[in-house]
C-alpha cells in the first residue's frame, strides 16, 4: 500500500484521464479499499482540486471543469513523449522558440529522476532541417529506447544492439538526429572504427552494453549534416540513381538538398541520388521534378515506372481501355 501522499498523487493522475471512475475500480488500482478511496477523495476536495460524484449505476469520480486544476502527473513513457514530440518541432518554422520554452518549462516541473532523462534526450539530440518532401514516411519510435540512447551519449558508453534484424553492432554513441519525422543514431563501430548513422526504429538494443569510453568527436563536428549525406546513400528502403537532362544547379533548385545528392556529368546533365520507402513514393517524387530523367537502377524501379507509363498513357483521351 503506498502512502498517503503518493497515493493522492496516483489518484490525481487517474482522474485526469476523461472519463468517469467508479469507487471500486480506483481502489482496485490503488490496492486500497472503497472507504480509503472516498476518504482521499475528499482529502482532495479538501485541498480544492474539483472532483465531481457522479450518482447512478454508471456514476462514480471524475475531474470536474471548475475551480483550482490538478499539476501536471506524467508518468515516464509520457514525459519522454511529450520531450520527443517537443524536439521534433523545433525545426518548424514560427515555433522554434517556443518548443524550446515548453522543452524548458517541461523540465522544470519534473521530478528529477525524470528530468535527467529529458534533459539527456534535449542535450543528446540534434535537429535536422523542416521539409516539405513527399519521399519520406513517419517511422514509429520508442520513448524508452531513445532515452537509453540519449543517456549512452550522454555518460559516453557503449552500446550493443541489433540492426535491421540481421546486423549486429557494438559501437560508440555520440549524437542523435531527429530529422523528417525519424530518428538517428550517429555512432562509431568499435571494431572498425567507421563512422555510421542508425535508424532507431531498426535497432533492438542488447543487454548488458558496452564499455566506457573517451570521446574522440567526428570531424568537423556536424552530426546532422553527416546524417543528411548518409541518409542520400543508405538510409531509405529503396534507392535510386535518376539521370536528369538538366545542369546540377537547376536540380538542387527543385529539390531540398537534404533529401538527395546531385552530381554533375556536364553542363547540361546530372545525376540525382535519392531514395524513399517505396517504389511509389520515390516514382511520383522523381515525376514531380518537372524534368526529362531517365532510370537504370534498380530494376525494381525501372519496372515499377514502366508500368506507371503504361497506365498513364491508357488514361488519356481516345485510348482503348482493356476490360
Amino acid at each position: 500500500m503506498q502512502e498517503t501522499s503518493g497515493r493522492l498523487l496516483a489518484l490525481l493522475g487517474l482522474l485526469q484521464t476523461p472519463r468517469t471512475w467508479p469507487a471500486e475500480d480506483l481502489a482496485a488500482r490503488l490496492g486500497v479499499g472503497e472507504r480509503t478511496v472516498r476518504k482521499d477523495v475528499e482529502r482532495l476536495r479538501a485541498l480544492d482540486y474539483p472532483i465531481d460524484t457522479i450518482r447512478g449505476p454508471r456514476g462514480g469520480y471524475r475531474l470536474g471543469d471548475h475551480g483550482k486544476l490538478p499539476p501536471l502527473l506524467l508518468d515516464d513513457d509520457e514525459a519522454v513523449a511529450i520531450a520527443v514530440g517537443l524536439q521534433a518541432v523545433t525545426a518548424v518554422r514560427g515555433i522554434e522558440e517556443s518548443s524550446a520554452l515548453a522543452l524548458a518549462k517541461l523540465e522544470h516541473v519534473l521530478p528529477s529522476r525524470l528530468r535527467r532523462r529529458v534533459r539527456a534526450l534535449h542535450e543528446s539530440t540534434s535537429t535536422g532541417p523542416a521539409d516539405t518532401a513527399t519521399n519520406v514516411t513517419a517511422a514509429p519510435v520508442d520513448p524508452a529506447l531513445l532515452t537509453e540512447l540519449a543517456v549512452a551519449v550522454r555518460d559516453c558508453t557503449g552500446i550493443r544492439f541489433v540492426h535491421r534484424d540481421d546486423e549486429h553492432v557494438e559501437a560508440e554513441p555520440y549524437r542523435l538526429v531527429s530529422w523528417q519525422q525519424r530518428w538517428y543514431l550517429v555512432a562509431r563501430e568499435r571494431r572498425t572504427r567507421k563512422w555510421r548513422s542508425y535508424r532507431a526504429d531498426w535497432m533492438r538494443l542488447k543487454v548488458p552494453g558496452g564499455a566506457r569510453f573517451t570521446p574522440d568527436p567526428l570531424p568537423g563536428g556536424d552530426y546532422t549534416a553527416f546524417v543528411l549525406r548518409e541518409v542520400a546513400f543508405t538510409g531509405w528502403a529503396v534507392h535510386a540513381r535518376i539521370e536528369v537532362d538538366a545542369p546540377a544547379e537547376e536540380v538542387l533548385t527543385r529539390i531540398n538538398p537534404t533529401v538527395g545528392v546531385v552530381e554533375t556529368v556536364d553542363e547540361h546533365h546530372s545525376v540525382l541520388v535519392t531514395g524513399g520507402d517505396s517504389l511509389e513514393i520515390v516514382a511520383v517524387w522523381i515525376g514531380m521534378l518537372g524534368l526529362d530523367f531517365h532510370v537504370t537502377e534498380p530494376p525494381e524501379l525501372v519496372d515499377h515506372i514502366g508500368r506507371l507509363a503504361a497506365r498513364y498513357a491508357g488514361a488519356l483521351p481516345g485510348r482503348n481501355r482493356s476490360s
